[in-house]
């Protein structure tokens, strides 16, 4: 077929597109035009008025302040009312445990998060912003054009706009999201990986349950309670008899928003010679080696007469006794107080410390961060003896408030035998790489507590026990406790003024100068009142003076000196530092502690110490110890009582044999540490191995009164005494005999733990590099020879018989055990050589049934372990 296409009709095609598409526009035309007029009638609906901010909090009561909080009367839930001047504006964060219970970690007066925080708009929703503080940038420089890169800010919570008055510039949110959640800080603490299933552990936030319990609004600060409720209906560890029901447990918490302070506070930079908690940042637009700008923290403390040598500050650091302080102890209290006004006049400042009781009608409790508090508890499951936290401008250091925490405990009698020793296969056991990150999460997330009152505790305990055979009156018992009470005091003050621990402080007098009454009545027994020193314990009674420090210490006021002193210039300062290697203000904190097996290198960073010559101190406490024994029986029971007394002086003085073996035990392999500078005067080389004759000074105390047969010897009368107080079920779930084979076993295996610790025998190779005399080889020869050859021809007792076969083990542990890897081979060699001479001895075949079969356990052992290394 052929298609013909005309001229015409490409026309006539043309103008019928054209009249359909018009039809099609007038058409739809026509629609909307008919849609109008089909509804002539119909009234446009009127657009939803928004919901103003009078309409959505018309129920409920206004709390005004910082931010303006409005609470409905019904229901309970809370808004938030963020002005346009606060808007992108510096704010600062601080949450307090206000109550909880101690299996969470979370207890009254434990500080939690410290940050600051922006307020932001972003389109129909205000954020919470929380700002890296960890980096300086210099303004001058054109790299702080770039000071956001690759450095992530929080933002903590995002909130829809409620309601908004754009003449006023206001805006609201909805808040119960922010307080009844864990936004602004983590209360639940993670599990760690290895940590058993059966531990307590808070069960899930519970949002029905938790709410706000009150609401405390001032111009300068919000503060709000908020009960948190964790609900967990299949718990399996439902913890102590402190909670009620492990299903539901309530966790109290002081959220507070503060101003930013003023900017005319001057941050102090740090210095390594000295110990104050810091506020670490790091300079990004420094060319130097170390680019650390580190802030200390202190108070903000100015002088009313700047050109006076000594004035009093235009505001002075004001403690509050809380009202729940028993009156006997108020004074002693005031006292520990204000003995840091002697540190403050030495750096220009009288009166700088003040101390006032809160009435009994005030309103206030010490979650109003106005007040500084010194608070009381009688916690069923004491987590600290006393605890003195503080919180800091994140951007300053400058410290914003404080309070202490002291348990009533402190003053008891009460024994917790958990704390005494610890299993004896866990002290060997060493650290795994997922141990050391708890650590570090605890470290970082500020979950490591002061432990002052414990020691204390331990102090006191001794010093009772004492008092007590000596047949002490009740004015010298009390005597004890004000003494301690008031050296705890100092030590807490001193970390609420920024000053962290100084564990090396202990040696500044000699032994004979401690047992001198008169020499040391009134002084600080130590450098500084912040270490954990040993209570000061003469074995001859006639020439007992004080127990503790009775005042701060050289280092102390020196120190105080350093972070408060108005300095003039950098001169002053400078000066001041050159000090650090005079004796008594010798430094050393937490970082340096000997305390824990295998951890830091200088012997005289440890705890539980005394005096310049730390083994002739752990001896005499050796011999104190070994003396009452012989009588303790007689001296701890009395008619008509239980043996409570008795139990509690044996546990007591036996871990005091362990605390000073430990002392001792640092000294091997231990290496001195200089903090001072290049060319300081005084300064010594920063490393220094401990001598060849104190090392051996250290393992002949260790061979006498740890690992020796007739260590830790008790009459054995006193065992059949050693029963607890029954009360109803409480042997149900284990039994009541004492575990005394056990209980040694644990101390003298906390000693093998540290000199038999990687990190110990390492050091004893590398520093032969450096000064050190003692050899590795000699060492383990020495310790093998220890452990065996006093009774290896004779009849082993019991006791020995454990401490050989744990000794034998961790020598196998180091050759061929999961943690082999982290040994030297020089030390796996030792290890080796030590394993084979201790088969040859045992392979005697001497001594009684008992000690046959010992001996052949120990060379089946070895015989085993010496064919998987094949």
């Amino acid at each position: 077929m052929k298609i013909v296409t005309s001229t015409r009709f490409k026309v006539v095609c043309t103008l019928f597109l054209t009249l359909a598409v018009t039809g099609v526009q007038n058409t739809n035309a026509q629609f909307w035009k008919k849609k109008k007029k089909e509804t002539p009638t119909q009234k446009a609906v009127p657009k939803k008025k928004d919901k103003t901010i009078a309409d959505l909090t018309k129920s409920s009561k206004k709390i005004e302040g910082l931010f303006t909080i409005y609470q409905d009367t019904v229901t309970g839930s809370v808004k938030l009312l963020v002005k346009e001047d606060q808007l992108n504006k510096d704010f600062i964060y601080f949450s307090q445990i206000a109550n909880g219970v101690t299996e969470s970690g979370a207890f009254r007066g434990s500080f939690r998060a410290n940050s600051v925080f922006h307020v932001i708009k972003y389109f129909n929703r205000l954020e919470f912003l929380a700002p890296n503080t960890a980096f300086y940038f210099d303004k001058n420089s054109a790299l702080s054009k770039s000071s956001e890169a690759n450095i992530s800010d929080a933002v903590l919570a995002s909130g829809k706009l409620l309601a908004s008055d754009d003449e006023k510039g206001e805006y609201l949110i909805d808040a119960d999201g922010l307080f009844l959640s864990e936004t602004f800080t983590r209360i639940k603490q993670p599990r760690f990986p290895g940590q058993s299933p059966f531990a307590f552990s808070l069960g899930s936030l519970d949002k029905n349950k938790s709410k706000i319990n009150e609401i405390k609004n001032y111009p300068e600060n919000t503060n709000i309670k908020t009960e948190y409720v964790y609900s967990n209906p299949a718990v399996i560890n439902g913890g102590s008899q402190a909670v009620t029901d492990g299903r539901s447990v309530s966790i109290k918490v002081f959220h507070t928003f503060m101003n930013m302070p003023e900017s005319d506070y001057k941050p102090r930079m740090d210095d390594a010679r000295v110990g104050y908690f810091l506020t670490q940042t790091n300079d990004m637009t420094t060319t130097a080696t170390i680019n650390y700008r580190d802030m200390i923290h202190r108070w903000k403390l100015v002088k009313k007469n700047p050109d006076a040598a000594i004035s009093e500050p235009v505001t002075p650091i004001t403690w509050w006794m809380e009202k729940s302080t028993p009156v006997e102890w108020r004074e002693t209290i005031k006292e520990g107080v204000l003995a840091w006004n002697e540190a403050f006049e030495k750096a220009g400042f009288k009166n700088a410390m003040a101390v006032k009781m809160q009435p009994d009608s005030a309103t206030w409790d010490a979650g109003d961060v106005r007040y500084n508090v010194l608070r009381w508890t009688s916690s069923p499951n004491p987590p600290f003896g006393g605890y003195g936290p503080s919180f800091v401008n994140p951007r300053t250091g400058e410290i914003l408030g404080a309070d202490i925490m002291l348990e009533f405990v402190h003053f008891t009698n009460r024994v917790f035998a958990d704390k005494l020793y610890n299993n004896a296969a866990a002290n060997m056991n060493l650290e795994t790489s997922q141990e050391l990150e708890v650590k570090k999460y605890l470290a970082k997330n500020n979950l490591l507590f002061c432990s002052a009152g414990h020691i204390m505790h331990e102090n006191l305990q001794l010093g009772t026990a004492v008092l007590q055979a000596t047949g002490a009156t009740e004015l010298e018992m009390e005597g004890i406790k004000k003494e301690g009470m008031k050296s705890l005091i100092m030590h807490e003050v001193g970390h609420t003024l920024g000053l962290n621990h100084n564990m090396k402080a202990s040696i500044l007098y000699t032994p004979e100068q401690l047992a001198d009454a008169n020499f040391i009545k009134g002084k600080a027994l130590t450098g500084s009142v912040m270490d954990y020193a040993g209570i000061n314990i003469t074995n001859d009674r006639s020439k007992q003076g004080q127990y503790y420090d009775m005042a701060v210490g050289p280092y102390d006021v020196w120190a105080i000196q350093f972070g408060y002193t108005p300095f003039k210039n950098e001169s002053e300062r400078n000066t001041l530092l050159e000090k650090s290697t005079e004796p008594q203000l010798i430094f050393g904190n937490d970082a340096d502690d000997m305390r824990a097996p295998g951890k830091a290198i200088d012997p005289r960073v440890m705890i539980g110490d005394l005096s310049s010559d730390q083994i002739t101190y752990s001896v005499n406490r050796f011999e104190l110890v070994n003396d009452m024994m012989k009588n303790l029986k007689t001296q701890f029971t009395k008619k008509g009582e239980t043996f409570e007394e008795l139990r509690r002086a044996f546990y007591t003085l036996h871990s005091q044999t362990a605390i000073a073996g430990g002392v001792v035990s640092r000294f091997i392999g231990g290496v001195y540490v200089d903090r001072a500078t290049f060319g300081q005067d005084g300064a010594t080389q920063p490393f220094t191995p401990v001598s060849l004759k104190d090392q051996k000074r250290a393992m002949n105390a260790l061979e006498k009164y740890i690992f020796a047969p007739n260590s830790f010897d008790t009459p054995n009368e006193v065992y059949n005494y050693l029963a607890r107080q029954r009360r109803g079920y409480n042997f149900f779930s284990g039994t009541e005999d004492p575990k005394i084979h056990e209980q040694v076993l644990a101390y003298q295996t906390s000693i093998l733990a540290h000199i038999m610790h990687p990190n110990t025998l390492q050091r004893l190779s590398n520093s032969e590099l450096y000064g050190n005399e003692y050899k590795l080889s000699a060492f383990m020869t020495d310790l093998n020879n220890m452990m065996f050859v006093a009774d290896i021809n004779g009849s082993v007792n019991s006791f020995r018989q454990n401490l050989q076969a744990a000794y034998t083990k961790q020598l196998i542990e180091i050759v061929s055990g999961k943690a082999s890897s982290r040994f030297t081979v020089a030390s796996r060699s030792m290890a080796i050589y030590n394993l084979e001479k201790i088969k040859s001895w045992v392979s005697n075949n001497r001594g009684d049934v008992a000690t046959k079969a010992h001996k052949n356990h120990l060379k089946t052992l070895i015989t085993n372990a010496m064919k998987e290394i094949k």
